[in-house]
């Protein structure tokens, strides 16, 4: 029986996975995919992390596993399927098998939401893509449209900026939600077109990308953009849903915690971006790993009194 198992190897688990190891615990971390470092693999450049400006997004991950594997945490490529309470044990539920430990960690962080609009499922990687930074060489010299307001869109459409030919960002309101600085920088590139006040009705194509249909919501008026590529940043929805039977979620979906990350269930904690929280940056997984840590020690202290 393990002291601590977390669940997914992001920002939030790896940092968990250090600080468990610092408190002696026996550590194991169950990751799906093959890498671990979650959503920061994808990002190009990471400019906001203390002292480490400009850095690559995968370099970042790969360090980070590294800094946990030094510190001999135990890695498990598993596909979580649930978790169970049973006395002083937590199981945790996967496809090869059942784990168990004292204490869980959830750190699965959370994944891209859709814009459920025709076209989109079947288009999706014949030019649609959810990740600039992973599928933005594709369109050199190319057209593409971003669509959302947020930071991820507008880091995004710079991304393409230097890539494609053209840039369109289509945004339902009429100004963006991205923080200052990259909306001026947004704002200078001469290849980047912003379309206001409107929403995709459809994604257009054959076997690939040939435009989007586009309704105004200001005047009513419905048209067709043709591009090549279209880079969907509306947003991201937890991975929490095999959870939701045995821990408490806010209205979003996310996992019910707080800066403690203790969840609804003793003995079972929420990290990283699969929680309730304002902010969802990498310096905040990190600190939520450090957290979530300290009160699985919290945790176990009480209860082997």
């Amino acid at each position: 029986m393990y002291d601590l198992i977390i669940i997914g190897s992001g920002p939030a688990g790896l940092s968990a996975a250090v600080y468990g190891k610092r408190a002696g615990f026996r550590t194991l971390v169950l990751e799906k995919n093959p890498m671990s470092g979650g959503q920061v693999l994808n990002t190009y450049e990471v400019d906001n992390y203390l002292g480490m400006p400009g850095m690559n997004g995968f370099d970042m991950g790969m360090q980070f596993r590294e800094h946990a594997d030094r510190m001999g945490a135990e890695f498990e490529e598993a596909d979580v399927t649930g978790i169970a309470v049973e006395g002083d044990k937590r199981i945790v539920k996967t496809r090869q098998r059942d784990f168990e430990a004292k204490a869980i960690i959830i750190a699965t962080g959370a994944a891209h939401r859709k814009l459920e609009v025709p076209g989109e499922e079947r288009l999706a990687g014949r030019g649609i893509s959810y990740c600039a930074t992973c599928d933005g060489a594709f369109f050199r010299n190319k057209t593409a449209a971003v669509i959302g307001g947020g930071d991820v869109a507008v880091e995004d459409a710079i991304f393409l900026a230097r890539v494609c030919e053209k840039v369109y960002v289509v945004h339902r309101r009429e100004e963006l939600r991205a923080a200052r600085i990259l909306q001026e920088r947004l704002f200078e590139l001469p290849n980047v077109e912003l379309v206001w006040n409107s929403t995709v009705n459809e994604i257009l194509g054959n076997e690939q990308v040939s435009g989007i249909s586009i309704h105004n919501r200001k005047d009513g008026q419905d048209r067709t953009l043709s591009v090549d590529g279209v880079f969907i940043a509306v947003g991201i929805v937890p991975n929490a849903e095999v959870f939701l039977d045995v821990v408490d979620a806010d209205q979003g979906g996310y996992l019910a915690a707080g800066e403690d990350c203790a969840t609804s269930v003793p003995g079972v904690f929420a990290a990283g971006d699969v929680r309730t929280k304002k902010l969802r940056q990498i310096v905040t997984a990190v600190a939520d790993g450090a957290n979530a840590v300290a009160s699985v020690q919290e945790y176990n202290n009480l209860s082997n009194h």
